[in-house]
């Protein structure tokens, strides 16, 4: 079966130029190849652009908020100008406040810890652990997993109508699957949520590298990505949405900058007036490279067109599952079926196989770079696996799957190298052994 992407209309074939991609890596059979980097969704490769921007500003880095220098200056106005860039990308309301956090993790921990007292908390297990495990203060409804759009919503509206009516709530939902990549409905999602007297915060780390996210057009009250998967380096995230939660709670952390005033009280102790906007929550020296390489990779991907790299992504979609089809034994992963809207983010097993063992076949003899394991979702895997019953292989037997993932910076070859060695690695079987070595599968060396 051929795995070409050639019928892909040239217009949208042209990956974003990004670090790495001419990256050689040995092959344990002799030689080497160039990286297939295929674990968009853990990781992102940065943007050539957005290194670019990052390098050009380097020496000019400052203190920001706490100099009266030039290169102070420069950097505040930096920092605070991609404050108003991450805002226009996800199109915010007015009076909405952008707290520029360390990951999708850090921010919805930091509105965790907004959270009005006994505000009720509704996830469904099909969420991240970023998303599932921060509300430890609150109440928390945790949903099954639905089969389809119209069952989330529906499951949505039947647990928040049981609610207390006189409560505050707070729903959390994916706007894109880290592990199917389907597109859940979040505008549908969002607007139960408001009829029910709820708010609703959005994780869109998979959805926002793919697709553009409006804050007012989905009607969300807040929205969470990180840096790291929108083809920016470095440990920055986003905590975008409604002000008056943020301003009623304590700083996420004490101290320099998140404070307006500070004395010494009549008791001996400290008096302290903390600050309202953003600053009140982004204590500490903020990462201005960071922020700054969040808001050049919104510019560059806002200036090459969403429309364009959903489509070519979606063509490499096909590209798999089609090359993929008439294989034995390999079964992709699904909640809402084999055609739901997804991301290029494509989980899978391999009957035979052992999935660690699978992924480190496609490192060693292919250059391949794909995730195994359960993906930070351990209750969405357990439920999507099911029960079913694969052969011990080498690596021994292990309850987990195999993810591929691509985005804006992944060449055509790179996903047709992928399906060849799937094909290959089914039919002919590893050309090498392998042995585990601190719970991971590796090639056995000594062979």
């Amino acid at each position: 079966m051929s795995v070409s992407t050639a019928a892909v209309d040239r217009s949208v074939r042209t990956p974003l130029p990004v670090l790495g991609r001419d990256v050689t890596v040995p092959l344990v059979t002799g030689g080497e190849v160039t990286y297939a980097a295929l674990d968009y969704a853990a990781s992102a490769p940065a943007l050539q652009r957005v290194w670019d921007d990052v390098a050009a500003y380097a020496p000019y880095y400052g203190s920001v908020h706490r100099g009266a220098g030039y290169l102070s200056q420069l950097s505040t106005d930096l920092f605070e100008n991609a404050r108003r860039t991450v805002a226009e990308f996800l199109d915010c309301r007015t009076g909405d406040q952008v707290v520029f956090t360390r990951s999708t993790t850090d921010s919805l921990n930091l509105l965790a810890t907004a959270l009005p007292e006994d505000c009720e908390v509704f996830v469904f297990e099909t969420e991240h652990h970023a998303s599932l495990l921060p509300w430890r203060g609150a109440r928390v409804t945790c949903l099954d997993a639905p089969g389809s759009p119209r069952a989330a919503v529906t499951a949505l509206e039947r647990a928040l109508a049981d609610r207390d009516p006189y409560g505050t709530a707070l729903v959390c939902v994916t706007g894109a699957s880290n592990v199917t990549g389907e597109l859940w409905p979040v505008r549908e999602l969002a607007a139960a949520a408001h009829a029910h007297g709820a708010r609703i915060v959005l994780d869109a780390a998979q959805l926002a590298p793919h697709h553009p996210v409006s804050v007012r057009d989905l009607d969300v009250d807040w929205v969470v990505f990180s840096g790291h998967k929108l083809y920016a380096p470095f440990g920055s995230g986003v905590l975008a949405g409604r002000a008056d939660w943020l301003r009623a709670a304590e700083p996420y952390l004490a101290g320099g900058g998140a404070s307006r005033k500070v004395t010494r009280g009549a008791d001996g102790g400290v008096d302290v007036e903390w600050h309202e906007g953003a600053a009140r929550h982004e204590a500490g020296s903020p990462n201005v490279i960071g922020a700054y390489a969040i808001a050049s990779a919104c510019k560059a991907l806002t200036e090459a067109g969403f429309e364009a790299l959903a489509a070519r992504e979606e063509a490499l979609v096909r590209v798999v599952r089609d090359g993929l089809a008439d294989v034995p034994g390999v079964r992709f992963l699904s909640l809402f079926g084999d055609d739901a809207p997804r991301v290029g983010v494509l989980s899978f097993v391999v009957e035979g196989w052992n999935s660690s063992h699978f992924a480190a076949a496609l490192s060693a003899e292919y250059g391949i770079g794909v995730r195994d394991g359960l993906f930070c979702a351990h209750p969405l895997l357990r439920r999507l696996l099911g029960g079913d019953a694969r052969a011990q292989g080498e690596c021994g037997a292990a309850d987990n799957a195999i993810r591929v993932s691509f985005g804006a910076g992944t060449p055509d070859e790179h996903v047709e190298r992928f399906v060849r060695a799937v094909r290959e690695l089914v039919r002919d079987g590893a050309r090498w052994t392998y042995r585990t070595v601190d719970g991971r599968c590796v090639p056995d060396v000594s062979a």
